[in-house]
């Protein structure tokens, strides 16, 4: 069982910013930039592309969703998308508020307080 289905679960606590039947967002606890969320399907899947096509397409979907949100919360020049999928085995898609490259490297991380994130989650809830 991977973390995101702890998180799914309830087993872990987590800054969820959207929630529906089939998928997750929630705030990266190491962010590369404030704001950069994951979205996940609730279904526990290792890799993108071992999704069918219709939990595809609902994943971006909902991402788009949270996006848009992020990107009326978070003031940045663009929203970036990455998906890795080597550090957690279950299918989760990054958005990160960008402002600039070095924000896409996974190299340098943003430090928030627990009130800072719990802050940001409800703003960008607020904008779905």
């Amino acid at each position: 069982m991977s973390i995101f289905t702890k998180i799914v679960n309830g087993e872990i606590p987590a800054f969820k910013v959207a929630e529906d039947e089939n998928f997750l967002a929630f705030l990266d606890v190491n962010p590369n930039a404030k704001g950069h969320t994951l979205c996940i399907p609730k279904q526990e899947i290792d890799k993108i592309f071992d999704m069918d096509d219709e939990l595809y397409l609902g994943l971006m979907k909902f991402s788009k969703k949270v996006a848009i949100a992020l990107e009326k919360t978070v003031p940045c020049k663009r929203v970036g998308v990455a998906v890795v999928g080597l550090e957690v085995p279950h299918t989760h898609v990054h958005l990160i508020p960008l402002n600039h490259m070095d924000e896409m490297r996974f190299q340098n991380k943003v430090k928030l307080s627990k009130e800072e994130f719990e802050d940001l989650a409800e703003s960008i809830h607020a904008n779905l």
